[in-house]
């Protein structure tokens, strides 16, 4: 099935029958998203991304937590405490394997080129003005994608054994079984994840070209 076929197949909670995506993101930030702190990702892709930049393989997949690379001085003072609390939980013997607890939907890819635009979303995420400003100048040429994502906890967290396809800075990895909407739990209700999805449309000037 190509990547295309799974992204209709996946949409609004289907199913498919192959080996899902699974986007890897900062640990700390995938425990934001399942708090409800954000409903966002900025993305460029990673060092060792096969086509050199950030593609959406999937409008549907899991989260995958990354622990590497991850950076205090880049969170706000307010969400430091989620970068212990991740790191903690990372120690010992659960260094083996990988813990996915959800999986997200993509509502909308926005694509950023000026930093003034990306700076009205400020507020609406866990990472300092100096992240973000990361984010958009790595591959100046390239757009930075900021992903409208709908996240859901799955009643059951999937325990992988770590591999070494699981490492290095690439933005998908295949694994877990197929991805279901069976009793899956948004983490916004559908008119809170509405507002939020209008509010940062209108700051980032894409009302209405969705």
């Amino acid at each position: 099935m190509s990547t295309r076929e799974q992204s209709e197949a996946m949409s609004n909670g289907g199913t498919i029958t192959t080996s899902p995506a699974a986007l890897k993101e900062w640990a700390v930030t995938v425990r934001a998203l399942e708090q409800g702190r954000q409903i966002v990702v900025l993305r460029k892709g990673g060092i060792s991304e096969e086509t050199r930049k950030f593609q959406l393989a999937s409008k549907d997949f899991y989260l995958m937590p990354a622990y590497e690379h991850q950076r205090r001085e880049l969170l706000k003072e307010s969400n430091k405490e989620l970068l212990d609390e991740v790191l903690h939980e990372w120690e010992g013997p659960e260094a083996s394997h990988i813990v996915i607890s959800s999986r997200a939907h993509v509502a909308e890819d926005i694509l950023i080129t000026d930093q003034e635009v990306l700076d009205r979303i400020r507020e609406l995420h866990i990472w300092t003005d100096d992240f973000a400003m990361e984010r958009l100048k790595w591959k100046r040429r390239d757009p930075l994608h900021v992903l409208l994502l709908r996240v859901y906890r799955l009643p059951q967290p999937l325990q992988l054994p770590m591999e070494p396809s699981f490492t290095g800075c690439k933005s998908w990895i295949a694994a877990g079984p197929p991805l279901e909407a069976d009793r899956v739990i948004p983490v916004l209700d559908d008119e809170e994840f509405k507002r939020r999805c209008s509010e940062i449309r209108s700051l980032l000037g894409t009302d209405g070209e969705h």
